[in-house]
């Protein structure tokens, strides 16, 4: 579990995992706290669960020193604010034990309560992208075989650690789980743009790393397709012609995104792209 600067939240996510009435006496939970400037690895620490702290604020640098405290036949990647429970991780774990089965996650269920309209909007054509399909990214939480995490030595450095792992395991060989996790968006149109824009940048490298990519990581079993540039006036709005309004909102937002992703001195990586009023939990 990558932390950043996630001390308002994380308590929130740890206590309601150790309240859980499934047995966690098989979960090694690990909690990495990096480049954190508040208390998250004091309050981490709290709950009783394994504690690292290093000096840069990356998220795949996290992953990689978490890895060298585990050593399960199940790894678990999870985001510091997404609500846990034993039985969810438990789910998880048995799927991918699941002959075939190398990658699991749950099914997403957007939480735009207290968002502004555009934020709204925005996801009313977002969530009905064809790219989400039989994916791993937009969850949060993903689990891998042992078998899976074998096929590359460590994470590279990308902002779409998500996308990584899809393009390592195959379309076959991944599952949705009946469970579902709330997947909360920001509440301010601003947020939104600058995690579009995150987003964006994410894409851009990425394609750009799997076009480099060496043998040590052997991606491309499954790549995650390019840009789309149309799929929500194809499969979006032709389909559902009510969502216009939506829809030009939607155009909108991701301009104003490639322009903060182009614009100068602005960092993708900067905070991992995170507003205050999507880590702090409610």
């Amino acid at each position: 579990m990558p932390a950043f600067n996630e001390a308002a939240g994380i308590a929130d996510t740890l206590r309601q995992l150790s309240n859980s009435s499934h047995s966690s006496h098989d979960l090694k939970i690990v909690v990495v706290a990096n480049g954190c400037t508040d208390d998250t690895a004091a309050v981490a620490r709290s709950f009783g669960v394994h504690v690292l702290e290093i000096p840069i604020p990356s998220k795949t640098a996290a992953l990689n020193a978490a890895e060298q405290l585990v050593d399960g036949d199940v790894r678990i990647y999870t985001d510091a604010d997404v609500p846990l429970t034993a039985e969810l991780l438990h789910d998880l774990a048995a799927a991918v034990r699941r002959p075939g089965i190398a990658a699991a996650v749950p099914r997403p269920v957007l939480d735009t309560s207290g968002s502004a309209w555009p934020v709204r909007a925005y996801y009313a054509v977002n969530a009905r992208l064809p790219v989400f399909r039989n994916r791993l990214f937009g969850r949060g939480i993903i689990a891998l075989s042992a078998e899976a995490r074998s096929r590359f030595a460590r994470f590279p450095d990308l902002i779409a650690d998500d996308m990584f792992l899809d393009a390592v395991v195959g379309a076959h060989e991944k599952v949705e789980i009946a469970a579902s996790v709330p997947v909360r968006v920001p509440r301010r149109t601003a947020d939104l743009v600058r995690r579009v824009a995150r987003a964006r940048e994410g894409n851009v490298e990425f394609w750009r790393f799997l076009r480099a990519a060496s043998p040590e990581y052997g991606v491309a079993a499954d790549p995650v397709p390019g840009p789309r540039s149309w799929s929500w006036l194809r499969q979006v709005l032709l389909r559902s012609p009510g969502l216009l309004p939506a829809a030009v909102c939607y155009v909108v937002i991701i301009l104003l995104a490639e322009a903060k992703r182009r614009a100068p001195g602005w960092s993708a990586r900067s905070g991992w792209g995170r507003p205050e009023s999507v880590r702090v939990r409610r």
